[in-house]
């Protein structure tokens, strides 16, 4: 029987990972453990540990890490700590990691420097600011890439990694999007209390390069959304420097009727939302990702998908209240794009297949470097 850690610090990392977990705790010759840290321990962030016990899964163990947000280097020395001493109590065969953040990069230091193989999910990506150096810096730490494009592969071959340590599967969240078991609109409604019916989601993220302006850019942001009088779900940013800014200036939205503030809403839960939403607008990867596959609009703002997906459903904009008010009062067209980009909805089966192959386990734990 082979162990397989997942390591989650983000309520977003375990949307892209949920389906994974799922399907290997269905097969008998797996016995898999989550590891839960990060945003998902902070009761300000709505403590999303409660979303991940929730599903039942069978081995849960949990670690708190933050430290402070302006601290991300000491977040990421506790993470390594802390998991260090939870992966040499369970000597797993393989710690599975996604993403871009000090958590993923904490799992693939433990788990290189330990000698168990490691597996990054969604390596090969642009991502902007802080997140571009962890996702790379974390790639090059793993053994084993799990990549949603083909684009994604050539970059981590362009990185050096060996073709075939990659395995596209796609995006693993594609495959809860189209589940038939996501809520329906007024289940949703009914349990975050949301009354109105025609409504945009807003996500803003700090961009942490980009420090010493994230409370201008969260003004104007807020001003543009205020200025629109339209209705607004409004999702917490993640916690990284800057956030308690941004969280500071959201206190002004409070007295306006058209907005309901949340720190997290549960993964199956936003997607019912974002699918039935006149818009998202922000700067969070759900506006490259997700909504394109429901033919939602993006009103992208600033840089922080900078060098993402490009497609006709999303405007990108300045963080000038302006410009942002003129795109969210565009009455042109949405150029609506059927996209495949990031799978079709089958990472799950695709990601058990090739942990079924022997090949993977026989992974050499030496990393090679190609030269191209």
């Amino acid at each position: 029987m082979k162990k397989i850690v997942f390591l989650t610090g983000t309520r977003a990392d375990f949307g892209k990972v949920k389906s994974l977990i799922q399907i290997l705790e269905s097969q008998s010759q797996f016995e898999v453990h989550i590891f839960v840290t990060g945003m998902h321990m902070l009761e300000e962030y709505g403590y999303t540990l409660i979303e991940v016990e929730r599903c039942g899964f069978k081995n849960i163990s949990t670690f708190n890490n933050h430290t402070h947000e302006a601290t991300m280097d000491l977040t990421l020395a506790k993470t390594i700590s802390g998991f260090s001493e939870f992966i040499k109590t369970i000597n797993p065969d393989l710690i599975v990691i996604h993403g871009d953040r000090v958590e993923a990069l904490a799992g693939a230091i433990v788990g290189s420097l330990n000698n168990i193989l490691v597996a990054h999910i969604e390596g090969g990506e642009l991502s902007g600011t802080i997140d571009e150096l962890i996702r790379h810096s974390t790639s090059k730490m793993s053994h084993i890439h799990f990549v949603a494009n083909d684009k994604a592969k050539e970059r981590l071959e362009q990185m050096g990694e060996l073709p075939k340590s990659i395995y596209s599967i796609g995006s693993p969240d594609v495959d809860i999007m189209f589940s038939e078991n996501l809520p329906s609109l007024e289940v949703v409604k009914a349990y975050y209390n949301i009354s109105f019916d025609d409504y945009a989601v807003a996500m803003f993220h700090p961009v942490t390069t980009e420090h010493d302006q994230m409370e201008r850019y969260a003004k104007q942001f807020v001003e543009a959304l205020i200025k629109s009088e339209k209705n607004y779900v409004v999702i917490f940013p993640n916690n990284d420097l800057g956030s308690q800014i941004i969280l500071e200036v959201y206190q002004t939205l409070k007295s306006h009727s058209n907005f309901r503030i949340f720190p997290s809403i549960r993964f199956e839960y936003f997607l019912t939302l974002l699918k039935k939403s006149k818009f998202i607008i922000g700067n969070s990867s759900a506006g490259v990702r997700e909504a394109p596959y429901y033919g939602i609009p993006t009103i992208n703002v600033g840089t922080r998908q900078a060098n993402r997906v490009l497609l006709g459903s999303i405007i990108n904009t300045s963080y000038n209240a302006e410009d942002i008010l003129k795109a969210i009062n565009d009455k042109k067209e949405f150029e609506i794009e059927k996209t495949e980009i990031f799978g079709k909805g089958n990472s799950a089966e695709a990601f058990l297949k090739t942990l079924l192959m022997e090949d993977l386990w026989e992974t050499n734990h030496q990393k090679q470097f190609m030269d191209i």
